[in-house]
């Protein structure tokens, strides 16, 4: 989308969904944070809308729906909890992450 923010939003009346290719890069990135853990983000592209044209450049108005998808690739060990059961108590036999 263009155009300062604030404006008036597109008219989604008549947004066609634009089919779309990927012609370079997979979309994710890798992020090491300051505590030493490393995550992995992902856009997922869900659809392109089409909403007409912008008033002030005359260029084509696009909508993108999109979702984050987050992922924990390595995370320090001090940084890490036992899980918990439902009502507060660990179980020693349990597989890690299902409690």
């Amino acid at each position: 989308m263009m155009g300062p923010p604030g404006g008036p939003p597109p008219d989604l009346a008549n947004a066609e969904i634009v089919d779309y290719q990927t012609i370079e890069g997979d979309g994710k990135v890798r992020l090491k944070l300051k505590d030493g853990s490393v995550v992995e983000i992902r856009l997922e592209i869900m659809n392109i809308l089409r909403a007409g044209n912008d008033p002030n450049t005359g260029l084509p108005a696009y909508i993108v729906q999109s979702a984050p998808l987050v992922r924990l690739v390595e995370c320090p060990k001090e940084l890490r909890k036992p899980p918990l059961r439902p009502g507060g108590k660990s179980d020693p036999k349990a597989i890690p992450g299902f409690g």
